[in-house]
């Protein structure tokens, strides 16, 4: 599975909406009511069980959860 089916299949389980049509360019933090503070932390949480990956405090910015792509990218640098 690519690093963008497993972000968007967390994406759709945390966010419980349909990610169908989704892609790297769609906006994630201020355009989604649903992804809010708690859905980030729940975000991480997934991406880090899911992926075997650990993100530390310090490494999480808006900048990471403003688009798919952008979490995409971040969770690439942590394979």
């Amino acid at each position: 599975m690519s690093t963008i089916d497993s972000v968007l299949a967390v994406l759709q389980e945390t966010l419980q909406t349909d990610v169908a049509g989704w892609d790297e360019n769609t906006a994630l933090l201020g355009s989604i009511p649903e992804f809010d503070s708690m859905a980030v932390v729940t975000v991480i949480t997934s991406l880090e069980d899911s992926l075997g990956v650990f993100v530390e405090d310090d490494e999480i910015s808006a900048e990471t959860f403003e688009t798919v792509g952008s979490l995409v990218a971040f969770v690439d640098s942590k394979l």
